[in-house]
């Protein structure tokens, strides 16, 4: 007799894979290589900002949005001003229009001091008033090259690595652990529960953030996701990998295979029993 174990892990597509094509060209992407739903990064474009339009995209390509990640990133500074509350406030407002359970953010930045000393809180008082998983993103230190070396530089307050502070959601990207030189594994196994929200991207552990398809750096993205199986993981694993000089033909093969990479490590595990 054979019992399968079938997990519910949804592989979506983030918006920020199609750049620099807009918003509504990845909820395209998102239907025709069959992923299950999308993740919105809220940017310049701006039907990544409205309820109304990305309500309507869902609706034309029949594919949800799994969460939303806020204009948090130091290129999108000024994308709804320059309050980071703000930018949550706003971000976990869309969320709840458009029926996505996730915000993702990022470390606030050390010159961001106020919002850094409340971050923590901040986080969870917002959790509690929502409903809503804050998930916050592991990131890496930066480096500034000597003539000697590279000199990493502490960016983010309170660390880089949500890791061992008190969040009860985290977002664990594999492409940002390669830079890092973290181990995901590890980082998973310490997280257990928390670990809520995973961006899917390989890296070669250089001093850039690569975002590459899974399965091309040295990151244990196949282990990692059967891992994630094993482990009961119940949100999202969402594709971000970095095809900004590709031209539609090739980046469409790279979201499909980074797909197949998905699909093929998140199979159904088979347990035969007597």
């Amino acid at each position: 007799m054979s019992a399968v174990t079938v997990p519910d892990i949804p592989v979506a597509l983030s918006t920020s894979s199609a750049y620099p094509e807009n918003c509504a060209a990845a909820f395209s992407l998102a239907e025709r290589l069959g992923y299950d739903a999308v993740e919105v990064m809220v940017w310049t474009d701006p039907v990544t900002q409205e309820a109304g339009a990305l309500k309507a995209l869902t609706e034309h390509h029949g594919i949800p949005v799994v969460s939303i990640h806020a204009p948090t990133l130091l290129i999108s500074q000024r994308v709804w001003g320059t309050d980071p509350w703000d930018k949550v406030d706003r971000s976990l407002a869309l969320a709840a229009e458009v029926g996505a359970e996730t915000v993702v953010v990022h470390p606030p930045f050390r010159w961001q001091r106020e919002y850094a000393a409340g971050f923590v809180d901040g986080v969870a008082l917002r959790e509690n008033d929502t409903g809503l998983r804050i998930a916050v993103e592991n990131m890496y230190p930066w480096r500034a090259r000597t003539t000697r070396r590279s000199r990493p530089i502490e960016a983010y307050l309170p660390h880089w690595d949500p890791v061992p502070h008190p969040f009860d959601h985290v977002t664990l990207d594999l492409s940002h652990a390669s830079t890092a030189h973290s181990d995901v594994m590890d980082m998973a196994d310490q997280l257990g529960h928390r670990l809520t929200h995973v961006h899917l991207a390989d890296g070669s552990g250089s001093v850039f953030d690569e975002h590459l398809v899974p399965g091309r750096g040295n990151q244990p993205c196949g282990a990692f996701l059967e891992l994630l199986v094993e482990s009961g993981y119940a949100g999202a694993v969402v594709a971000e990998v970095n095809t900004r000089k590709l031209d539609p033909e090739r980046r469409e093969l790279d979201l499909a295979e980074a797909l197949a990479f998905a699909r093929l490590h998140l199979d159904p595990v088979l347990e035969v029993s007597p």
